[in-house]
């Protein structure tokens, strides 16, 4: 069987142990399930102005959670108004 870069790339991690276990992986499965979810419900446009500073940290951080920063985006404002996301008390 013939392999392509990257499934070469990923089987030589496996094989010299620098690939890690998902801790919690149902868990795990379950919060990316929520974004596509909420990916694909989606029915209304809505532009909003924040700041570059934010952007790029809301971007960085969807970059570090493998999203695109929209979704991320979404995601936040949705837990945010169904009450699974809260502000920190001070």
């Amino acid at each position: 069987m013939k392999l392509e870069k990257e499934e070469k790339d990923l089987l030589e991690a496996f094989e010299r142990g620098r690939m890690k276990s998902v801790p919690n992986v149902k868990s795990e499965i379950s919060r990316y399930r929520e974004y596509a979810k909420a990916h694909f419900q989606k029915n209304k446009r809505v532009n909003i102005r924040i700041s570059e500073s934010d952007l790029v940290l809301l971007q960085k951080k969807a970059v570090l959670d493998g999203l695109p920063y929209q979704t991320l985006m979404s995601s936040v404002l949705h837990k945010f108004v169904s009450g699974r996301l809260a502000e920190k008390s001070a």
